[in-house]
């Protein structure tokens, strides 16, 4: 690492370790901060935005059927910038039993592992649990728990340090502390996550830096640092659920992202990488806003159809849960509405006949049926915006 790229000390110091090796050293997370004209605009329109998607959370009739699908979405989008290949569709064939050869089973037991380590954190922040280290230890051995990360010790700080860009400690872009100073920066970080001094929002980017500079695990930082957001803004009662993810706009502006963190560590200004973070809420809440709005027109317009038809009960509750997994089988239908296994293929074969379920693996045995309106609506993409890139970077 190059003490010399690092001109300022305000978010910390470059040190050499008794090792030999360059470290970075942050300060603690600031409690007051002056915030630039162009960051206090975007506060306001990501705090609005924000603000419209908990209303429209709050207006779903069965959120339950309706987390699942943001949370497979983000899950992919997160593991994707980790450099995982699965996309939605491997993710549901997977989900639903499919075998996937190789490295693409590696990928989507990876991308499982991230929706298995956000439903544990959610279940804990409902029953009251603090997000705290110890909380994210233990979302952090279920995102590795059989993965390629499974012998980097999962649910354990690391005890040796890591390095960021470069092949060794020595030509590594960045460094974070040792693991005597990562723990004291630790302490730090659950603190400052309990403290309310700053808007949600910009406290949010701040312990996200935080987070990511101090790189606490041997793997998977980056997915822990990322399921923080979600987590604490359901925590402070910004959204009902989890319904914002930011991955989306970090995997489409991946070299922005990591660029930010590198230079508010370098040149120790905050306020670029803040007002990036800010351009993501605002554009992750429009775009799940619309994505939710389109999901419950569609749930009640089918369920409005079916009911007017006189379809069996069976029918109705299994048009519901493709809202939740719009890719199913006989037997993930028979658990999923606890029918028996003829009453769940006559429930498919109906949804198949008005040409809400089609058939995607063209065997007898076996079958897998897609909802590809639902999917769509799912997961299809919606209007987006660019951010505003900082023409001091990239570093690299």
């Amino acid at each position: 690492m190059r003490p010399d790229a690092f001109t300022s000390t305000d978010r910390g110091r470059v040190r050499k370790a008794p090792e030999g090796y360059w470290a970075f050293h942050p300060t603690e997370a600031p409690r007051r901060l002056s915030l630039s004209d162009e960051v206090i605009k975007l506060l306001d329109e990501a705090t609005g935005a924000v603000h419209r998607l908990g209303g429209v959370g709050r207006l779903i009739p069965n959120p339950h059927l309706l987390i699942g699908p943001h949370l497979r979405l983000e899950a992919v989008l997160s593991s994707r910038i980790e450099g995982t290949k699965t996309d939605v569709s491997e993710l549901l064939r997977f989900e639903a039993g499919q075998v996937l050869p190789g490295e693409a089973a590696e990928d989507a037991t990876e991308v499982r592992n991230y929706i298995v380590a956000m439903e544990h954190g959610l279940a804990r922040v409902r029953e009251g649990f603090p997000i705290s280290i110890r909380l994210l230890r233990e979302m952090h051995e279920r995102l590795l728990d059989g993965a390629r990360g499974q012998h980097r010790r999962p649910g354990e700080l690391r005890r040796s340090p890591v390095w960021l860009g470069g092949t060794t400690l020595d030509d590594a872009v960045f460094v974070p502390p040792p693991p005597d100073e990562m723990n004291h920066a630790l302490s730090d970080l659950e603190r400052f996550l309990h403290e309310t001094d700053l808007p949600l929002l910009v406290q949010l980017a701040v312990a996200h830096y935080q987070f990511e500079v101090i790189h606490p695990f041997l793997d998977g930082n980056g997915r822990i640092g990322r399921l923080m957001i979600p987590l604490m803004l359901v925590l402070r009662e910004a959204l009902p659920q989890p319904l914002l993810y930011l991955s989306a706009f970090l995997e489409q502006h991946r070299s922005e992202y990591y660029d930010h963190l590198l230079f508010t560590s370098q040149k120790g200004d905050l306020m670029p990488w803040i007002a990036f973070f800010l351009r993501g809420v605002r554009q992750q809440s429009r775009d799940s806003e619309e994505r939710t709005v389109r999901l419950v027109e569609l749930q009640h317009q089918l369920r409005n159809e079916l009911l007017d038809e006189g379809r069996p009960n069976s029918v109705v509750r299994l048009a519901e849960q493709l809202f939740a997994v719009p890719l199913v089988t006989a037997s993930r239908v028979e658990a999923a509405i606890g029918v028996t296994r003829p009453t769940a293929q006559a429930a498919i074969d109906a949804l198949v006949e008005r040409g809400d379920l089609t058939e995607i693996t063209g065997r007898s045995r076996g079958r897998v049926y897609e909802a590809s309106a639902i999917y769509e609506a799912v997961y299809g993409p919606v209007s987006v915006e660019e951010s505003t890139v900082n023409p001091e970077l990239p570093f690299r």
